[in-house]
Order: C-alpha cells, then sequence, then structure tokens
C-alpha cells in the first residue's frame, strides 16, 4: 500500500504521468482486479508464462482455479527462494530462476519487495541472471502458451522486444503487461512497443501504465 501510494503521488504531481495517474483512477472503478483475472477456457491443458514471479500467487491463484502448467521466472534470489518453498512438490508450476531478455547476463537488481528493479535507480543490492528468449524457449517442450503475464519493473522494455524478435510473441495467446513509468521517454518507449504488439494482437482492454490486455488476432 505505501508504494502504491508513493506511485499515486508521483504520477499525480508530474504532468507527464497523468494519463498513467487516470488510467490507475479508471482501473480501481472498473473493479480492474477482477478483470484481470478472469480467463474464460483456460483449462488443465494450457500453460501459462509468469514472467516476475515474486513470491507466487499469480501463479498459484491461476493454477489452482484452472489447473493450468504454469512457468515462473524469477531473478531475484530472495524470491527464487520463496517460489521454490512455494511450489516444492508441484510438478505443474516449474520455477526459472533468472530473467528472460535479449541476451544472456548478470542483472543488478534492488532489493524492494514488490518494486525490485533493475530500473529503478535505488541501487544495486543483490544479482540475478537473465538469459537470452531465444536459448529459454529453445528448452521448453511447448509451442503455444495460453496466457504470459509481464510484471517485471521496467524490464518488459527489454523482454518484449525479445519475444517479437526471437518469434516468441505469436506463439502467446493472450498477453497481459504492467508497462512502468520511470521517465519521460517511458512514454515512447510504450508506444512503440504496443504498435508492435498490435501487429499480430488485439487489445482486450487497456489501462496505461496500470494493465493491458491483448488476444492473438488468429487464436
Amino acid at each position: 500500500m505505501r508504494r502504491a501510494f508513493k506511485r499515486w503521488i508521483a504520477r499525480t504531481f508530474n504532468t507527464w504521468r497523468a494519463p498513467a495517474a487516470r488510467a490507475l483512477q479508471d482501473w480501481s472503478r472498473d473493479g480492474g482486479e477482477a478483470l484481470r483475472m478472469r480467463f474464460p477456457g483456460l483449462g488443465p491443458a494450457d500453460t501459462v508464462l509468469d514472467f516476475g514471479g515474486f513470491e507466487g500467487a499469480w501463479a498459484a491463484r491461476l493454477h489452482d482455479a484452472h489447473g493450468c502448467r504454469v512457468h515462473v521466472f524469477e531473478p531475484h534470489p530472495a524470491f527464487i527462494e520463496r517460489l521454490r518453498h512455494r511450489f516444492a512438490g508441484n510438478a505443474a508450476v516449474m520455477v526459472h530462476p533468472f530473467a528472460v531478455g535479449r541476451a544472456d547476463g548478470v542483472l543488478p537488481l534492488s532489493d524492494d519487495g514488490d518494486a525490485s528493479s533493475a530500473l529503478s535507480g535505488k541501487g544495486a543490492a543483490v544479482k540475478g541472471e537473465i538469459r537470452a528468449a531465444a536459448r529459454v524457449f529453445a528448452d521448453l517442450p511447448e509451442d503455444r502458451f495460453a496466457v504470459a503475464k509481464i510484471n517485471i519493473e521496467g524490464g518488459e522494455y527489454d523482454l518484449l522486444p525479445a519475444l517479437i524478435e526471437a518469434g516468441i510473441l505469436d506463439r502467446i495467446d493472450r498477453l497481459q503487461v504492467q508497462f512502468h513509468l520511470y521517465t519521460r521517454a517511458d512514454l515512447d518507449r510504450r508506444a512503440r512497443l504496443v504498435a508492435a504488439i498490435e501487429r499480430t494482437h488485439a487489445s482486450d482492454w487497456s489501462y496505461p501504465f496500470v494493465w493491458e490486455q491483448w488476444s492473438r488476432r488468429d487464436a
């Protein structure tokens, strides 16, 4: 709650953040959290991607509600251990201890709970691993993915181009993204990525810099 309030203050009192502030108000008014968890037709035969697993609440809710398989990607060492503990013995939820992006490397991360980020400017308290998307998906057994959720505190600006360039986005039926607004440049970065996404996916609903969802046009 404290982080959410601080983000609201920042969005409200910086004019270039005003669209995000309005979107957050609309999201709350429309009961957006319930909307974000609505996946009709999702079932045990489906596989879901969770980029930014944190402590596993989203992955657990989808698996418990629909019986789907879930690949959870999380680079933060503390959260990796919590995820492994939470899903120990559950073969349907697979924890991958790294982030996904354009290239292999080391990811310096802040240590700020659910706001931990490589881009927040709060300094690198810990290090995680990042692996190239093409390499990661070459090792996964599935060809198609029913849902992909991306909430990685700014890392979406590296991950989404990687998924597009590697041809992975075409294999995702529904894409759900939380874009992050750290600087004015992120307004243009999001706009370019939305345009790229909408070559293959149609918008289901959009609350910019809060949550947005697209469905593959030929799904």
